[in-house]
């Protein structure tokens, strides 16, 4: 079971991952490992963000980053782990660029929560989509409303439906290197 260490660096990691390929996202947080001492919140808001866009982060993200930092120094997250979920989200929520999609993913991957939906990734609409064999990948509206039905562990079937969606890529990429 994919699991990532509560604290900083896990969810620097998630806003880097927000709306670019895991790859891309891996690639730009090694970069920043190897130049920001300490890699911790205090590094990042030392170097500050002009330094973060130097190393290729884009302007936003660099904010973002730097908002994350100052979160985890100012004690604002102190005590997230001991929230229930929806207070925990909404003290997500506060932090300039963390936005709903990263805060669930937070919650699932570092606080490890059981029911916890990740609304809008689209790497779990298209494994559904390819499970029930449908023709177009389906809304994340229709796929909140399916994923109602697997409460109270919706982040037991989220990481069921990831695990389908790379095995199914896989797959397909498998295919495509013996033509």
């Amino acid at each position: 079971m994919w699991a990532r260490r509560p604290g900083f660096p896990t969810l620097l990691r998630i806003i880097l991952e927000q709306q670019v390929s895991l790859v891309s996202a891996r690639a730009m947080f090694k970069r920043l490992k190897s130049n920001i001492e300490p890699f911790a919140a205090s590094g990042f808001i030392e170097a500050g963000e002009a330094s973060l866009r130097s190393l290729g982060v884009t302007r936003q993200k660099a904010h973002y980053c730097v908002q994350v930092a100052q979160a985890f120094t100012n004690g604002d997250l102190k005590q997230i782990a001991r929230l229930n979920d929806h207070d925990a989200h909404q003290a997500l929520l506060r932090i300039k660029g963390v936005g709903p999609w990263t805060a669930n993913i937070y919650l699932l991957m570092a606080l490890r929560r059981p029911d916890i939906w990740p609304d809008g990734d689209i790497a779990l609409a298209s494994g559904l989509g390819r499970l029930r064999r449908m023709n177009i990948r389906p809304s994340f509206s229709e796929l909140a409303k399916i994923a109602e039905g697997w409460r109270p562990y919706r982040s037991v079937a989220a990481r069921m439906l990831w695990q389908y969606y790379l095995a199914a890529r896989k797959q397909i990429e498998d295919l495509k290197g013996t033509d």
